[in-house]
């Protein structure tokens, strides 16, 4: 069985399991870059950094940019049948976009650093409006990729 006749049976549209893994990493890019330009004007990517031991904003972005690539496989590998059309992607987008703000900001980040889980201040809703626009962006991306002819 080809990977494109398993991707079929796994009730997405019909593109390559290497399309989708070109889409995510696409649409992870792009939605890290905004992200990450926003989290700098917001002074957090030496929070990022922190989380592996260094101080420089730019080891922070870099450390985004690969989280925001992870993030974007996942949207296009494990969820594509949410990609077929640019308004369910919107939504789609926007929904994964909560979700990694609760996983990531609201646990994850918490416990590695020491901090109270969960904490909502200023912040934590600026982090939201951020994942918000990389999970929108990197769905809409994602479907441009799935969407383009072949060459």
């Amino acid at each position: 069985m080809s990977a494109s006749m398993s991707a079929q049976h796994a009730g997405s549209v019909t593109s390559t399991w290497g399309r989708r893994a070109a889409a995510g990493v696409l649409g992870g890019l792009a939605g890290g870059v905004v992200f990450g330009m926003l989290m700098a004007m917001m002074g957090m990517l030496t929070t990022i950094a922190s989380m592996v031991g260094s101080h420089s904003a730019w080891v922070g972005f870099g450390v985004h940019l690969m989280i925001s690539v992870v993030y974007g496989l996942v949207l296009t590998l494990l969820f594509t049948r949410f990609l077929r059309s640019y308004g369910r992607a919107a939504a789609s987008g926007a929904v994964f976009g909560v979700v990694l703000w609760v996983i990531g900001p609201l646990m994850a980040m918490p416990i590695m650093l020491g901090m109270p889980v969960f904490s909502m201040d200023a912040t934590a809703m600026m982090s939201l409006m951020g994942h918000l626009v990389y999970g929108i962006l990197a769905a809409l991306v994602a479907v441009r990729v799935l969407k383009a002819r072949r060459a």
